[in-house]
C-alpha cells in the first residue's frame, strides 16, 4: 500500500468517525453503565469546582466529609479538568477529549501491527476494523478511565515492539512510561508488563552479560514500581469492591458462572468486541497464525504470554463482567485486533478473486454494521435512569443553592442522581432511608431531600421532617428538610 493511500484511508477513519459520532457530541451522559460515566465526570467537575490535587479525587456521595474516593489513578480526570479551567464546565470538552484518546488509540493499534508485521496494508486492516468495534465506538466519546489506560497501553506495547526493531533506548524508556500510565489508569492493564518481563527473562536465562540485561530491562520493567505503589496505597480502602477478590469471593452458581463464559463467547466477543463483519477476519487470524507457524517467532511468545494474562485476568473478574461489563474487556483489545488484521490480509492476498472481493465488502460494512448495532445507545428518550432526571435536569439543579448538602434517591448508583442535580450530601437506594438516618443527615448539615419515591414521601416517620416541598417535576420532588 502506497503512503499517500495509506494516509487516505487513516484519515478517512477520522472523517467518518467524526461524523457517526458528530449528533452525540453535545449529549449529556446516558445509556449502558452511565453510573460509571457519571462516576468519572464527577470526579472531572470536582477538581475543576474544588481542587486540583491529582491525589484527593472526591465523590459526590460523601455526606458532611471531603469524599476522597481514590480508585485508579485519576490522571485523565484531572487532564479534562485542567481543560475545564481554561474553557468552562462542558461536557462536551469531555467528549472530544475522549474522542481524540480514542483516534490515538486507532494510530496506536496500526503503529503496533506494523512494528509486529512491517507491513503497511495489514496495519491499515487492522486499524480500519478495530475503529469500528461497536464497543470502541460506543465508548469512545464516553468519560472513562478505561480508554485513556486502553491508548497508554497499546501504544506502551507498540513502542516495545518498535525498540524491539531498532534498539533506541527511548522507544524503551518511553514504553515503560506509558505501559506504566495505563497500568495506573486501569488496573488490569498491569498485565501488559508481562510482555517485557517474558522478553528480558529470556534473554537472562540465555545470555552470560546479565548485568547489562538487567539494566537495561530496568528501563521499561521500573516504571512498574509506579502502580505497584499507588494500588498498595488504595486497595486496602476497597473493601466492598467485586473486583479485588473476584472469584475468590464467588456467591454465583456453577452454572451462572457457565452462563457468562458462554455469553461473552458467544454475544459479546462476536458483537461488540469485534464486530458481526470482523468475525471472519478474527477466525482466519487464527487459521494463518498455524497455517504459517508465525507460532515459531520469538515474538509470538510474548504475545501469548500476554493472552494468557489476560484470559486468567478474565477468568478472575468473571463474577463481576457478568454478562454486561464489556468495558473491563478492553485489555483483549490489541490482542484480537492483531489477529483481525493479520487475518483480514491474509484473506485480502489469497489467489482466490472472490474471497479477495468478500475481504474487501467485509472491510467496507464494518461501519454500517457498528452504526446498526450502538446507533440507539445515546437515546435520550431510554437514558438508562430516570428520564426526568435528564428533562428537568436545569430546574432540579437550581432550584436551591449549588452548595447545600442534599440527600438524594433512589440511586442504586450512588452517582447518578447527585450528578444530575449537580449536589453533594447522602445517596439513597431501594427506599433504604429511616427517620433516624434522615436526622443524623438533617444533624450533619443536610437541608433538603431529593426523591422520585413516593414511598419516601407517603412514610409518617420520614414525612415529618419535611418543611415544605420546594419543586415538584415529573417524578422527583425536592423538600426542604427541618430539624427537630
Amino acid at each position: 500500500m502506497s503512503k499517500p493511500l495509506r494516509n487516505i484511508i487513516l484519515f478517512s477513519i477520522v472523517i467518518i468517525s467524526l461524523f457517526m459520532h458528530f449528533r452525540d457530541f453535545s449529549k449529556d451522559l446516558m445509556s449502558i453503565h452511565v453510573w460509571r460515566q457519571c462516576q468519572t465526570h464527577s470526579t472531572i467537575i470536582n477538581f475543576f469546582e474544588e481542587d486540583m490535587n491529582i491525589f484527593n479525587p472526591r465523590k459526590n456521595d460523601r455526606g458532611d466529609i471531603e469524599g476522597f474516593f481514590r480508585m485508579e489513578f485519576p490522571l485523565m480526570q484531572w487532564f479534562v479538568a485542567g481543560q475545564y479551567k481554561i474553557f468552562g464546565n462542558h461536557l462536551i470538552i469531555s467528549r472530544i477529549f475522549m474522542f481524540i484518546i480514542g483516534l490515538f488509540s486507532i494510530l496506536g493499534i496500526y503503529k503496533l501491527l506494523h512494528a509486529l508485521f512491517h507491513n503497511t496494508t495489514l496495519a491499515v486492516f487492522g486499524a480500519w476494523a478495530f475503529n469500528f468495534s461497536p464497543s470502541f465506538y460506543y465508548y469512545t466519546i464516553n468519560p472513562l478511565p478505561d480508554n485513556f489506560a486502553l491508548c497508554t497501553s497499546i501504544w506502551g506495547m507498540g513502542l516495545f515492539f518498535i525498540w524491539h526493531n531498532d534498539k533506541k533506548k527511548v522507544n524503551l524508556i518511553l514504553s515503560g512510561i506509558l505501559l506504566s500510565i495505563g497500568a495506573l489508569c486501569k488496573l488490569p492493564f498491569t498485565v501488559y508488563f508481562i510482555v517485557p518481563f517474558l522478553y528480558f527473562l529470556r534473554l537472562f536465562i540465555r545470555r552470560e552479560n546479565k548485568l547489562k540485561i538487567i539494566t537495561q530491562s530496568f528501563g521499561v520493567l521500573g516504571f512498574s514500581l509506579l502502580p505497584i505503589a499507588w494500588y498498595l496505597t488504595v486497595v486496602p480502602q476497597w473493601s466492598e469492591n467485586v473486583i479485588i477478590k473476584g472469584m475468590l469471593d464467588n456467591t454465583e452458581s456453577t452454572s451462572k458462572i457457565a452462563e457468562y463464559l458462554q455469553f461473552n463467547l458467544i454475544s459479546t466477543l462476536p458483537e461488540l468486541l469485534l464486530n458481526y463483519g470482523s468475525l471472519l477476519f478474527f477466525l482466519a487470524g487464527f487459521y494463518f497464525l498455524y497455517k504459517k507457524k508465525l507460532y515459531r517467532d520469538s515474538r509470538f511468545a510474548l504475545l501469548f504470554g500476554l493472552s494468557m494474562a489476560v484470559l486468567m485476568y478474565f477468568l478472575f473478574e468473571i463474577n463481576a463482567i457478568e454478562k454486561i461489563h464489556d468495558y473491563y474487556l478492553f485489555p483483549f483489545y490489541p490482542l484480537l485486533f492483531i489477529l483481525v488484521g493479520y487475518g483480514a490480509y491474509q484473506l485480502f492476498i489469497s489467489n482466490i478473486k472472490f474471497i479477495r472481493y468478500m475481504t474487501v465488502m467485509l472491510l467496507l460494512l464494518l461501519p454500517l454494521t457498528c452504526y446498526l448495532r450502538m446507533h440507539l445507545r445515546w437515546n435520550p428518550d431510554s437514558p438508562g435512569f430516570n428520564k426526568d432526571l435528564l428533562v428537568y435536569k436545569t430546574e432540579l439543579r437550581n432550584a436551591v443553592p449549588k452548595n447545600a448538602l442534599v440527600v438524594a434517591g433512589n440511586d442504586e448508583s450512588h452517582f447518578i442522581f447527585l450528578y444530575y442535580i449537580d449536589k453533594k450530601g447522602w445517596g439513597f437506594d431501594s427506599d433504604k432511608i429511616t427517620s433516624q438516618s434522615l436526622q443524623v443527615m438533617i444533624e450533619k448539615g443536610a437541608k433538603y431531600l431529593y426523591s422520585d419515591s413516593r414511598e419516601i414521601d407517603g412514610n409518617a416517620d420520614i414525612f415529618k421532617h419535611f418543611d415544605q416541598l420546594i419543586l415538584e417535576k415529573g417524578s422527583v420532588r425536592i423538600y426542604s428538610l427541618k430539624n427537630f
